[in-house]
Parts: structure tokens; sequence; C-alpha cells
């Protein structure tokens, strides 16, 4: 006859195949809000955002080493395809070399080489696939401004443009606009996210017509509780970045997690227009000026994709006129222009785009 202790171990051990078949129901559910693919992505951005006392080491051993160091812009190309505009684009970096870096996400299935010239020395960032209507072109523009803030820490401002945007200016005109404030004393706020002097220029509105068909996108209150309706903001797809809204963006998991979620209608869906102003407006909208240095022209359109500017539009009126605004800020880009618009840009670019 059998003990006791081995009547109970014989117990246990047939009854726990019926434990782990009911398992899934009388447990409750695991929620993972980043999947295995996200790991890589979430190392680099704890890298670019590591410790402030490291950040500053760096900068400070840098400056150490320069005679007269100076902040720099860092243009982030958020591309599917080859860059169309690249000789315009070689023409505004012209001469500018110790002022800029260069970051290219390139979708990977596009197959996008080097246009060679000054991108010859631009980095081309381990990319993933891009898709419209989708978190991938959040998490695009996020490793791009991680590598950034990994690569050089004199990227004071991060611009994100695509291959569609041309400067509306020269670059010593865009330089001197976005440091116009004298810059004190860089190594005493390179490493700190609390002394930066600069606003962030990222569009922010609360009042589109169809603000609650874009927040209820992903499900009627699958934002709650993170993103309440009235915290919700829309805003373009490109802005200029200041190097700690860049830094708070990369160290955000909690909206991300709603964010990330796929949306169950695809007209109002697009993610990339709503993150980072939400983002930023509900942790620092005094950080912000809520204006797009992107011109972008929405005149009748109604399929999520702006006007499309051809050959016979380009002139020197037409620069005049996307130059203008209604706000106390200059636009300094422009989108959207077709490939086949580079011939009268080039012709153009001396006597009427690069002087000011």
């Amino acid at each position: 006859m059998l003990s006791s202790p081995m009547l109970l171990s014989l117990t246990l051990f047939l009854s726990l195949p019926i434990f782990l078949f009911f398992s899934p129901q009388l447990l409750p559910p695991t929620y993972f809000p980043f999947s295995s693919s996200d790991a890589d992505d979430l190392a680099l951005f704890r890298r670019a955002t590591a410790a402030p006392s490291t950040a500053a080491a760096h900068t400070t051993t840098h400056l150490a080493t320069s005679t007269n160091p100076k902040p720099k812009i860092a243009f982030l190309f958020l591309t599917n395809s080859n860059l169309s505009f690249a000789p315009l684009w070689e023409k505004f970096f012209a001469g500018n070399h110790h002022l800029f870096n260069i970051y290219i996400h390139a979708d990977p299935s596009a197959g996008v080489v080097s246009p060679g010239g000054v991108f010859h020395r631009s980095h081309f960032i381990p990319s993933k696939k891009t898709q419209r209507a989708s978190p991938t072109l959040i998490a695009a523009a996020r490793r791009l401004l991680a590598y950034a803030l990994l690569d050089d820490p004199l990227n004071q401002y991060l611009a994100l443009v695509s291959q569609h945007c041309i400067p509306l200016f020269s670059f010593r005109f865009v330089y001197n606009y976005l440091f116009k404030n004298p810059l004190t004393s860089l190594a005493s706020f390179a490493g700190s996210d609390y002394t930066y002097p600069y606003h962030s220029f990222i569009e922010i509105l609360s009042d589109e017509p169809n603000l609650y068909d874009r927040y209820s996108a992903r499900g009627e209150n699958a934002m709650l509780p993170e993103v309440p309706f009235e915290a919700f903001r829309v805003g373009s797809q490109f802005f200029v970045l200041t190097r700690r809204h860049a830094a708070l963006v990369l160290r955000d998991r909690r909206l991300w997690k709603k964010f990330r979620l796929p949306c169950v209608t695809e007209e109002p869906c697009y993610p990339e227009e709503h993150y980072f102003p939400t983002l930023l407006s509900m942790e620092d909208p005094n950080g912000c000026t809520g204006f797009t240095l992107t011109r972008v022209n929405w005149t009748g359109c109604w399929d999520g994709h702006p006007h499309l500017y051809t050959p016979p539009e380009v002139s020197p009126d037409l620069f005049r006129r996307l130059r203008k605004s209604n706000s106390s800020y200059s636009y300094l880009f422009a989108r959207k222009f077709s490939p086949d618009c580079l011939a009268p840009l080039m012709d153009m670019a001396d006597d009427v785009i690069f002087r000011d």
C-alpha cells in the first residue's frame, strides 16, 4: 500500500497535465508591450539616453580638444526611395561641413544607394521596413534620433526631413535662425536635460476637425488611461527637435505602448502625426513652439497626401509663397516635390533659393 507522501507526489504528478491545460484560463494574461523585435531598438535608446553625467563627461572631453566648438544640426532623412534632390541639398550644405551631420534611414526593401558627394560621409543607419498608416514610421524616426544623439554630442538640433523635402533658404540662414540666441556655455548644458535654452519646432494642434476619429482609430477606448482624448494632439510628421526633447522621446515607453497598437480603421490612422505632438504636449508644452518649419500644401487633398509640386509650378513666385508665414516663425523647408522638379530647382538655386 502506498504511503501518504508517495500518494501525494503521484497525485500532483498526474494532475500536472490538467493544470497546464487549464492554466491559460485560470491565470491572468501576461501583457508584453514590446515584442522581441523591439529589443534592439530598446537597447539603442538606452545607450542614447545614458546618464547625463556620462554624456556631460563625453562632451566636456570633446570640447577640451576643440579650439572653437559650435553646435551642429543633425539632418535626419527618412526615405523609402533614392534621394532625388541630393544635388540641391549638396549646394545647401556646401562649405559648412563642421556645422552639420547627416543620418539616413532607408527602407531596406527600397534599395536606396548613397548619392555620393556630401552624402558620402553621411550615416546610413541600420533600418527596418516602414509602412504608411502604421507605427513603423514612428520607430524609424526614433532610430534616427537615437543614432544622432549617440554619434555626436554637438548635435543640438535634429531636423527630420523626407526625400521629398527641399530647403527654402541657405544653410547659413537656417543655422543662424535656429541658433539665433547665443550659446553661452555649450559644455554646461550639453549633458543636461533641463538647462538647454532652445525650443523645439513641432506642430501641435488640438482643434483638428477629425481629431476624435484619429484618436479612436485603434478602438474607442484603446488609448486610455495613458492618453485621454483631452491630451491627444495632431501635427506635422516632420519636425526640428532640440537634443533634450529627442532624449525625452527615446525615454518614453508609456505612450509608445499605446501608439504602437494597430489601427482598426485605416483612413484616419497616421500615428507619426500623433505620437510626437501628443508626447511633447503632455511632457513639455512650454518647450515647444507648436509650429513646424516645414511648409506643406494641403489644399484640396483628401487621401492623406499633400499637394505634389511638379516642374511647371516651380518658380521664384512659388518660393515667395512657400516662405510666407502667418506666424512669427518662418518656414525653412518645404514638401512635397516630384523628383522631376530637380532641374528647375537647380536652375533657381543660386539666384533664388540660396539668395536669402
